[in-house]
């Protein structure tokens, strides 16, 4: 397999979770601003869609969409615990946190990177986060992890979208669970290694 990202980008989850589930896979850097990839191709010809993540499958087919695919990353090694069942209640909440994520903060931070974004989208978005975020906060403030005992796929994201936080000057500080969990998601060995594939690693 093959994911095209964009370093410290949504596509950080997937990577992530190719290395929790123990894939072979490579990667190529894609450059947002002028849609090049790494090795100088056209990246509309790779993903319509034109942003990451995408996906390359085994089979040449085309994945993208980060909850899409971290989804079927999880489905294809169960051992890993990274999505629970089919069917059960457990799955429909890491898809709930999923959803929330991807609706309600990622979009939200969306403005603050824009520098087309009005200062009344950018204080607008800022009040979405002032809502938002204590939501996660709660959730993981009794327990290290969005869903039950162990690290599902929503915390691969939730952990990508919080690292987000400083990068535009948006202040954490009042909902310390969120750092406590995003240390605590850090300090995993696949996420050290995606960090240092991607060169975020600090240090």
């Amino acid at each position: 397999m093959k994911l095209y990202y964009s370093p410290g980008a949504c596509s950080l989850s997937p990577h992530i979770v190719l290395r929790e589930a123990g894939f072979d896979f490579s990667l190529e850097r894609v450059n947002l601003r002028n849609r090049q990839t790494e090795s100088g191709q056209d990246f509309a010809g790779i993903n319509p869609k034109g942003y990451v993540p995408a996906l390359v499958l085994d089979n040449g087919e085309l994945l993208t969409e980060g909850p899409a695919i971290v989804q079927y990353l999880a489905d294809q090694a169960p051992e890993k615990g990274l999505l629970p069942p089919v069917g059960t209640l457990e799955r429909a909440r890491v898809q709930e946190w999923l959803t929330f994520i991807g609706t309600e903060l990622h979009k939200s931070f969306s403005p603050l990177f824009n520098p087309a974004a009005t200062p009344e989208m950018q204080e607008a978005a800022r009040a979405m986060l002032a809502r938002r975020l204590p939501v996660a906060a709660a959730a993981v403030a009794s327990r290290p992890y969005l869903v039950g005992d162990g690290f599902t796929v929503a915390d691969a994201y939730l952990f990508v979208v919080l690292s987000w936080a400083p990068l535009v000057n948006v202040d954490l500080s009042g909902w310390p669970s969120l750092a406590e969990f995003s240390a605590r998601i850090a300090a995993r060995p696949s996420v050290q290694a995606a960090l240092e594939a991607e060169g975020l690693k600090k240090g």
